[in-house]
């Protein structure tokens, strides 16, 4: 429905459209300060990733090796005794974003002989041995990376965010209050116009001498 052509809706279409710029021009600001978290993340992410990808690599091979030497019922039996991984979290906010987590104290989980189900000077057993640290070794990478990963994720799903409410502001917002804001003042100016030659024309017709009361 078109904006009736009054001076009121000139005023209002103009606090709008200042209003939109303003709330445009914040989050383009908050943008900018979430790519820059983003990047100053994504460095050591990236070297964290190389380093859970490297130990994933050396866990398989470990792996593979003690499969040469054990069969899986064996293997398993080394794993023993089994335990339970116990991690402190803590809740932290970063810009706004929904609550994520850090790791407090990042757990020591590779064992050493002296807590594993396997007797010493036993030399089969060396190959399970080092595939159970290796991949104990992995587990404490991941752990270490998931809650930087979460915080990267949650940044980078409100950077996209953000960047949609700006184009909705800037492309569709506030060219459409422009487009009212340019049609209420021409129309309002056509009247204004108009009215000067409406009074022209009267004044143009009184007789010299006349009265206007």
């Amino acid at each position: 429905m078109p904006t009736a052509a009054t001076r009121s809706n000139l005023v209002l279409l103009r606090r709008r459209l200042l209003q939109v710029r303003k709330g445009a021009a914040l989050l383009r600001r908050k943008r900018e300060s979430l790519v820059s978290e983003l990047f100053d993340r994504v460095r050591p992410a990236i070297e964290e990733r190389k380093a859970i990808e490297a130990q994933v690599l050396k866990a398989s091979r470990s792996l593979l090796e003690a499969r040469a030497n054990h069969s899986s019922t064996e293997l398993a039996a080394l794993g023993w005794p089994a335990r339970e991984v116990l991690v402190e979290l803590e809740p932290v906010e970063t810009f706004g974003l929904s609550p994520t987590v850090t790791l407090t104290h990042a757990p020591s989980l590779v064992r050493g002989l002296g807590d594993r189900a396997i007797a010493p000077g036993r030399l089969g057993d060396v190959s399970a041995v080092t595939a159970g640290a290796d991949f104990e070794r992995l587990i404490e990478l991941v752990l270490d990376a998931a809650p930087k990963e979460l915080v990267m994720r949650r940044l980078g799903d409100e950077l996209a965010r953000a960047t949609r409410v700006v184009n909705t502001l800037e492309q569709r917002l506030a060219v459409r209050l422009t487009r009212e804001l340019a049609t209420v003042r021409r129309t309002l100016d056509e009247r204004e116009r108009e009215e000067q030659l409406r009074l022209k024309r009267v004044m143009a017709k009184r007789r010299p001498g006349e009265r206007t009361d």
